[in-house]
């Protein structure tokens, strides 16, 4: 599927995944995105440029790839030091996320902490996710040997969390072990029925 088309602008039901998330920031009250693409990226630029957002939109190449980490430090560089969402488009967005991402909001702002919305990986879909980050008491992440919740894919933080990074190519792994060792990361919880599209198979089923 994706030799033709970059796997944001794959739909399940009426919409493709970058819609799912697009719209979400928008019902959430951000007013500024950035997306951050790589493969076909002329074809994201082509369907962007055919709808019409209330929002400011812009698209950032990476000319060669910079993992995850690298690639929201790349994408990020006018925000200064302001917090911005990262969402990743493989997760299947919905309306239901609303309230869970205001928690988010909500904490950060009290907290000024960079945090992560996590699912219990009993709420997965696909079954074959063995687990991300554990979290105390529902806040402070850790990482153990049996961990027992996924990152969805959505987080607040800014730029101050790439401060001892050196490379411009790192994995948000990176980041998180080292926030983790310093006890300032945190987490709240999903509800959801948690659906990321992983590979075709899951995709069939979920279509």
């Amino acid at each position: 599927l994706t030799e033709t088309t970059p796997k944001p602008l794959i739909k399940i039901g009426p919409k493709n995944f970058l819609e799912r998330s697009i719209e979400l920031l928008i019902k959430i009250g951000v007013e500024e995105i950035v997306l951050n693409t790589h493969h076909l990226s002329n074809e994201i630029e082509k369907f962007i440029n055919k709808k019409i957002y209330k929002v400011s939109i812009s698209l950032i190449k990476e000319e060669e790839l910079l993992d995850t980490g690298g690639g929201i430090f790349n994408g990020t560089k006018h925000f200064k030091d302001e917090p911005f969402f990262v969402l990743n488009p493989d997760t299947i967005w919905n309306k239901n996320y609303y309230e869970e991402l205001k928690v988010l909001e909500n904490f950060y702002f009290a907290s000024k902490k960079p945090v992560l919305l996590l699912v219990n990986k009993n709420k997965s879909y696909d079954k074959s996710f063995k687990g991300d980050f554990n979290f105390t008491n529902h806040e402070t992440v850790t990482r153990e040997k049996n961990n027992n919740y996924i990152f969805t894919g959505a987080q607040i933080i800014n730029r101050s969390v790439f401060s001892e990074v050196k490379e411009n190519f790192f994995s948000m792994n990176l980041i998180w072990d080292q926030l983790i060792q310093k006890k300032t990361l945190f987490a709240k919880e999903s509800n959801q029925t948690f659906f990321h599209v992983n590979n075709l198979k899951i995709f069939k089923e979920l279509e």
